[in-house]
C-alpha cells in the first residue's frame, strides 16, 4: 500500500549489497503496471471518454462552440488545451521530484502517488455528466494524465534497475504488449455496460460511461498493487539526510553535467522530441480526427481503437525482433518512415474503410515505437544508480514534446477549421526526428560508457 513515510525528510549511502538483476518476479511484476495504467491511456484518452465529451458539452441547439473560463472554444478544443497545459505542468516538477526519489531512494513512493493521484481523478470523472459539469470533466481528465505521466517516468527508470541491457528491448515489448491486452480487456467490459445500458437498468444515458471511467481507476489502481508488491523500494539502499529539496536540486545538476559529454543520448533525445511530438498526438487526438473530419459514429470509433491496440501487441515484438537483427535505431528509422506515410494517408482518407485500414497499421508501429524509445534510451545511459533523475530527460521531452504537439494540433484546427492541415505538421515533426536519427549508429547492445 502507499506509505507516505517515504516523503519525510531525506547525504547517500549506497550498500556493497548490489541488486541482482532479471530476477523474473521482479521483471514480471515491472511489466504488469503497464497492464495497470495502459486503461487509462485507452479508455480516457482515446476510446470512450473524448467521445462522451464531445457529445455531452454542447449548447441547447447542438452547437458545439462554448464558453469555458471566459472563452468562447470549441468543445474538442477545451480539451486539446487542458492535454497541453497537463504535461507542460508535468514536464516542469518531473525533474525535481525524479532528483528527490533519486537522492532519497523513494522512487517507488513516488510511483504510487501518481499512481493513486491518476487512479482518483479517474473516479472524478464519474461526475461530469452534462455542460454544467464540465470543470470536473476538465479537471478529471487533466489530474488524470498528470498522474499518468508522472508515474510512468518513475515506472520507465525501473528497467535499468531490474535488468541488463540485453533485456531491455524484450522486457520493454513485453510491457508494452501487456498494456494493450489489459486494457482491451476492461474496454470491452466497459462497452458491454454501455451497449447494453438499457437492460442493465440504467435510466441515465451518462451513467454507464462514467462507471468506465470509475472502473477505469479501481483497475489502474487494484492491479499496481501487484507491481508495487514485488518492485523493490530503494535498489541501492540509498539514505537519504538533510534537507531532501536542497540536494534533490544538487542531484538534478549531478545528472545533468553527467548528461552533457554523451552527444549520442542527446541527439536521441532530440530525435525523441520531434518524433514523439506526432506519436503522442496521433494517440490522444486520432479518435477526434475521426469523428470531426469523417462523421464516424462512436461504435466505429471504438472498432478502430480495438484494432489498433490488438496489432499493436504484435507491432511491439516485431520492432523488437528487428531491432536484435539490426540494431535499435535502424528499427526506429523504418518506424518513423512508415509514420511518414501514416501521415501523408491521413490527410488524404476520405472514408471509414480507408481509415480502419491506416488504423491498422498505426497499431504496428505504435507498440513497436514506444517500447523501442523506451530500451533505445536506458541502453545509451552511463552505468548509475541515478536512474529516475536520468529518465527524467527522458520524461521531460516526452512530456513537453506531448504538450507542444497537441497544442500545435490543436491551434491549426482551431485556425483553419480543418484536422487535415495539423496533420501535415505532425508530418513534418516526423521528418525532422528521421534526419537526427540518421546521426545515431545502430546497434543491438551500446556499451555504457560508449559516449
Amino acid at each position: 500500500m502507499f506509505n507516505f513515510d517515504y516523503f519525510l525528510a531525506p547525504a547517500i549511502q549506497i550498500s556493497k549489497n548490489m541488486f541482482q538483476k532479471n530476477n523474473p518476479k521482479i521483471t514480471n511484476a515491472w511489466t504488469m503496471y503497464d497492464w495497470a495504467n495502459s486503461a487509462f491511456s485507452l479508455v480516457i484518452t482515446s476510446a470512450v471518454f473524448p467521445g462522451y465529451s464531445e457529445s455531452i458539452t454542447k449548447n441547447d441547439d447542438g452547437s458545439s462552440e462554448i464558453t469555458f473560463l471566459g472563452l468562447t472554444l470549441k468543445n474538442t478544443v477545451i480539451f486539446e488545451y487542458a492535454a497541453s497545459l497537463a504535461f507542460f505542468l508535468i514536464a516542469l516538477i518531473s525533474p525535481i521530484l525524479t532528483a528527490i526519489a533519486d537522492y532519497s531512494g523513494r522512487k517507488k513512493a513516488f510511483m504510487q502517488f501518481f499512481c493513486l493521484l491518476g487512479g482518483s481523478a479517474c473516479l472524478m470523472l464519474t461526475l461530469f455528466k452534462n455542460l454544467a459539469t464540465l470543470h470536473w470533466g476538465v479537471l478529471g481528465y487533466m489530474l488524470g494524465l498528470i498522474g499518468f505521466a508522472g508515474s510512468i517516468v518513475f515506472n520507465n527508470s525501473y528497467l535499468p534497475d531490474i535488468a541488463t541491457d540485453d533485456q531491455f528491448d524484450y522486457l520493454s515489448a513485453k510491457a508494452f504488449a501487456r498494456g494493450y491486452i489489459g486494457s482491451v480487456i476492461l474496454l470491452v467490459i466497459s462497452l458491454a455496460m454501455i451497449i447494453f445500458s438499457k437492460e442493465l437498468g440504467f435510466t441515465d444515458a451518462t451513467l454507464a460511461p462514467r462507471i468506465s471511467f470509475g472502473l477505469t481507476g479501481l483497475w489502474w489502481i487494484g492491479f499496481a498493487q501487484y507491481s508495487f508488491y514485488y518492485m523493490p523500494s530503494n535498489v541501492y539502499q540509498k539514505k537519504a539526510v538533510g534537507n531532501w529539496i536542497l540536494n534533490g536540486f544538487k542531484e538534478l545538476a549531478k545528472v545533468w553535467k553527467e548528461l552533457q559529454p554523451l552527444r549520442y543520448l542527446k541527439r536521441f533525445v532530440l530525435a525523441f522530441f520531434f518524433y514523439n511530438m506526432a506519436v503522442q498526438t496521433v494517440m490522444y487526438l486520432a479518435t477526434f480526427f475521426a469523428k470531426d473530419e469523417l462523421q464516424m459514429e462512436q461504435q466505429s470509433l471504438i472498432i478502430v481503437v480495438l484494432l489498433i491496440q490488438l496489432v499493436a501487441v504484435a507491432g511491439s515484438y516485431i520492432f523488437s525482433i528487428i531491432s536484435d537483427k539490426k540494431g535499435n535505431t535502424y528499427s526506429l528509422r523504418i518506424a518513423v518512415l512508415v509514420w511518414i506515410g501514416i501521415c501523408i494517408g491521413a490527410y488524404f482518407v476520405k472514408s471509414a474503410i480507408s481509415f480502419y485500414a491506416l488504423a491498422g497499421v498505426v497499431g504496428l508501429v505504435m507498440g513497436g515505437i514506444q517500447s523501442l524509445s523506451r530500451a533505445t534510451y536506458a541502453k545509451l545511459m552511463p552505468e548509475t544508480t541515478d536512474t529516475a533523475s536520468f529518465f527524467s530527460f527522458y520524461d521531460a521531452s516526452d512530456k513537453i514534446s506531448t504538450a507542444l504537439g497537441i497544442f500545435v494540433y490543436g491551434a491549426i484546427h482551431h485556425l483553419t477549421g480543418t484536422m487535415r492541415n495539423s496533420v501535415l505538421a505532425l508530418m513534418m515533426f516526423f521528418v525532422v526526428g528521421l534526419i537526427v536519427l540518421f546521426f545515431i549508429p545502430s546497434k543491438k547492445s551500446y556499451q555504457k560508457r560508449f559516449e
